[in-house]
């Protein structure tokens, strides 16, 4: 039981250190922009240097199921804490937009590690009722999200944009000293209860389909957001280059918001069907985001807190649809295939938000675009199944017809 605790413990810290990582550089350019900081004065040019660390983030999520069945999930991990760790730190030292742009990419390859291996690990451990441990995962990664803008802001005054890559990264690297000094398993030390149902295979296909499509659509929108929101909060509360620690908290205060919807969809996905609690967040999406790229001065608050609630809180449903539908051989290999799509649509933010924001000199047109990408999601929500068996998997078997093999692949 302590070995299950300390490998949770250290799943959700590396969640967090994940979303904390791939969201320093965003309020850090706003430090880093300047004639004489060796970068280039102009916002976009620098975000996009960012684009190589998010397509390796996507890619390398691909084998993480074929490389766990061989190296293991542990020693996975291990790599995750060091070489993130590492990356962050030579961010930090780097001098030149190509050094920064290496740097970048080497700490998106070794956190491409987490999601396909830390994600399926923490549904083995979780038991039968997976819900309530992913939402609390999600929350970690909130918490990152959540706290990069701030911290980094902090640091970039206090002491330079530097040190808001080096000191996280010497956290994580500590981290992972401590990871391989406990005696943690390998995600086995919990069984579940019950054997995986036998799902129709014509619901799972049905299932996989709307997941890759969802992963494309909300890995675009959720980490355009993400990357969009201290520069937002800039423009429209603190023009001031001095007033830069107040965009950050501004920015964290918003992302907070989605940790409380994960906590309170945690609660409630074990007892409700996933389509009841999709639809909702996908309805409310759209309109969220409309009001986010019109709204004026201190208005921008709360529709970044109704869009960050929402999207966080997505997340959590998604991650929950996989751990429901597909059955516990398949789930590392389809978290791979999953968030390499996600990743994939999500690599193309920064380079998105760059150029409009290039053309435009705000980014209301960014935010705009992604209120029409969030139509798709919509469509995703009213496609997805609403089955009774996600909540009693013994009802699977009458839901087959007779004579018809079922499986639960």
């Amino acid at each position: 039981m302590a070995s299950v605790r300390a490998t949770i413990g250290f799943i959700n810290a590396a969640h967090s250190l994940t979303h904390y990582s791939l969201l320093i550089l965003p309020t850090a350019v706003l430090a880093m922009a300047r004639p004489d900081g060796g970068f280039g004065a102009e916002y976009g040019p620098i975000l996009a240097l960012a684009t190589g660390g998010f397509v390796l983030y996507g890619l390398f999520a691909l084998p993480q199921g074929w490389l766990a069945q061989r190296v293991g999930r542990r020693n996975l991990m291990t790599a995750f804490f060091f070489g993130a760790g590492l990356s962050m730190v030579a961010t930090g030292f780097a001098a030149t937009p190509m050094m920064l742009a290496l740097a970048l990419a080497a700490t998106g390859l070794f956190v491409a590690i987490y999601h396909p291996v830390g994600t399926a690990l923490l549904v083995e451990v979780s038991g039968d009722q997976p819900g309530k441990a992913i939402g609390l995962n999600g929350v970690f990664g909130n918490v990152g999200v959540a706290l990069a803008p701030m911290m980094t802001a902090f640091f970039a005054v206090q002491a330079g944009w530097q040190w808001a890559f080096i000191i996280p990264g010497i956290a994580c690297a500590l981290l992972g000293v401590w990871w391989v000094r406990l005696p943690v398993g390998d995600g086995k030390a919990t069984k579940t209860a019950r054997p995986f149902p036998n799902i129709p295979p014509a619901v799972v296909r049905r299932v996989v389909i709307v997941l890759l499509v969802i992963a494309a659509v909300s890995g675009l929108v959720f980490n355009a957001f993400t990357l969009l929101l201290p520069k937002l909060m800039q423009e429209r509360l603190a023009g001031d280059p001095s007033l830069l620690p107040l965009a950050g908290v501004a920015a964290t205060v918003a992302t907070l918001c989605g940790a409380v919807t994960q906590l309170t969809v945690g609660r409630m996905i074990d007892r409700m069907t996933l389509k009841r609690l999709f639809m909702p967040f996908a309805i409310v999406l759209i309109p969220a985001l409309v009001g986010l790229a019109l709204a004026p001065g201190w208005l921008v608050l709360p529709f970044a807190g109704a869009v960050a609630a929402v999207v966080f809180g997505q997340v959590t449903v998604n991650e929950t649809m996989t751990a429901r539908y597909i059955s516990p051989a398949l789930r590392t290999k389809m978290y791979s295939v999953r968030f390499f799509v996600g990743f994939l649509g999500s690599a193309a933010a920064p380079g998105i938000i760059g150029y409009l924001h290039e053309r435009t000199g705000d980014l209301a047109a960014s935010v705009l675009v992604l209120a029409g990408f969030a139509l798709v999601t919509l469509c995703c929500a009213l496609a997805f199944p609403n089955r009774r068996e996600e909540l009693d998997p013994s009802l699977w078997e009458q839901a087959a017809p007779r004579g018809v093999p079922v499986a639960a692949e």
